[in-house]
């Protein structure tokens, strides 16, 4: 499936529903909850799912407002190693679940998001 059948498969209310089942993870998880600031959980919500419906074919609000994503450049001062990697692409992964993406949308959005964590890492490996 391609990002623009992604997109018509699932559509915006579809992604604002898996980015909040996400975060809902997020808030509670010990290894990547930390790194978010406790007064922008909103904002952080926001963003990703600006960011998302944007990357897949929707609007393009994210871009309007912040500009080139420059991924890496904005999580630069988070430590990204492999665990943190493998924890939000398992906390994306239930969250894809839980709000029922279809299988052929959630395959490549897994795929997505196990590419985009990897490129995120800035800890060597051990």
């Amino acid at each position: 499936m391609d990002e623009s059948q992604v997109f018509e498969a699932i559509g915006e209310t579809g992604l604002t529903r898996m980015v909040a089942a996400f975060y809902q993870r997020v808030r509670k998880d010990d290894l990547i909850g930390p790194m978010y600031p406790d007064q922008d959980w909103d904002g952080a919500e926001e963003r990703l799912r600006d960011f998302l419906v944007y990357r897949f074919g929707g609007s393009d609000r994210y871009i309007q407002q912040r500009g080139h994503p420059r991924l890496r450049m904005r999580h630069v001062g988070f430590k990204i190693g492999i665990a943190e990697r493998d924890r939000w692409v398992e906390l994306m992964t239930e969250a894809m679940n839980e709000t029922e993406v279809p299988k052929e949308a959630a395959l490549s959005l897994r795929a997505f998001f196990e590419q985009v964590a990897d490129f995120m890492r800035n800890v060597p490996e051990r």
